[in-house]
């Protein structure tokens, strides 16, 4: 089923100005229901824009964007309906850390969907528990917390509001690598559990390759590709030619697959590296490595 659906969209920043610029061009896209999705591309190439079209931030030029089969922007008093069920998450969003405590910050989107205190406890909690942030940690002032925590809590209080599909422009960006594989980790045990669609902006193929199904990768307004992980990665010149570098495991592989190690095209995690060139040198060597 789909989810998310833009025809013919197209996004101009300054129009009737000398600044005027297509950010967005002609995009038709259909986003399955459930789908884990990595969205990548150059500086400047839409990802961003396009992912705030899907919540009703951002109204078209022209075209539509469709969430469940109906046109977002058909009734206007229902955009705020939309962002709930499209919950968006900035880049830095601890920025938007305000409450006195981590838990009337988490609190704040399901008390303005009108939800009963008893409701919106148990959403606090549960989207704590997701984000591994501790009670004691709820009752304290959000600026108290350490850089990955404040980040913890700001991706709680989107997941809090149980949105059908949860977007994410960068969830990572400034943390330290342990810090970055924590919180990439509770997103993907977040979409295990809860089945909901996830759209995972990145810069990092290392980390598209790892934690997404699928991948949408975009270039200068318009979408380069959009296929499974590891398709898009076997295109690693095409990639190459507009920016893009795939994952270093996978350059490996190329180079060793030039030098007569039969390994498939599609790798891109080091478990599948590993898995493969033991294979190939047991079989060489009659089950002994």
């Amino acid at each position: 089923m789909i989810i998310l659906r833009a025809e013919e969209l197209t996004y101009q920043y300054s129009t009737g100005t000398p600044f005027e610029k297509t950010a967005i061009d002609h995009v038709n896209l259909e986003i399955e229901e459930g789908a884990f999705v990595g969205v990548i591309g150059s500086t400047g190439s839409g990802k961003s824009t396009l992912m705030q079209h899907f919540n009703g931030l951002l109204k078209p030029s022209s075209g539509h964007i469709y969430l469940n089969g109906q046109d977002i922007w058909a009734d206007k008093n229902k955009l705020r309906d939309v962002r709930f069920r499209v919950g968006l998450v900035f880049q830095y969003p601890e920025y938007q850390l305000f409450e006195e405590n981590v838990y009337r910050d988490i609190a704040f989107g399901p008390s303005n969907m009108g939800l009963n205190d008893a409701e919106i406890k148990l959403r606090v909690y549960e989207a704590a528990a997701f984000t591994g942030l501790t009670e004691e940690q709820l009752f304290q002032s959000p600026f108290a917390l350490s850089g990955g925590q404040k980040r913890r809590a700001a991706i709680a209080g989107v997941m809090a509001m149980k949105p059908e599909v949860l977007i994410l422009d960068e969830p990572t960006a400034g943390l330290d690598p342990m810090g970055r594989e924590e919180i990439l980790a509770e997103i993907k045990k977040y979409h295990q559990k809860t089945g909901c669609t996830v759209m995972l902006v990145s810069h990092s193929m290392e980390d598209v390759s790892r934690y997404t199904d699928k991948l949408l990768v975009m270039d200068k307004g318009k979408i380069f590709c959009y296929a499974d992980t590891n398709e898009v990665f076997k295109c690693a010149d095409e990639l190459a030619r507009i920016g893009l570098a795939v994952p270093e495991i996978t350059r490996i592989c190329n180079s060793l697959r030039k030098k007569g190690i039969p390994l498939d095209e599609s790798i891109y995690t080091v478990d599948e590296a590993v898995r493969q060139i033991v294979h190939y040198y047991k079989s060489k060597s009659g089950g002994d490595v």
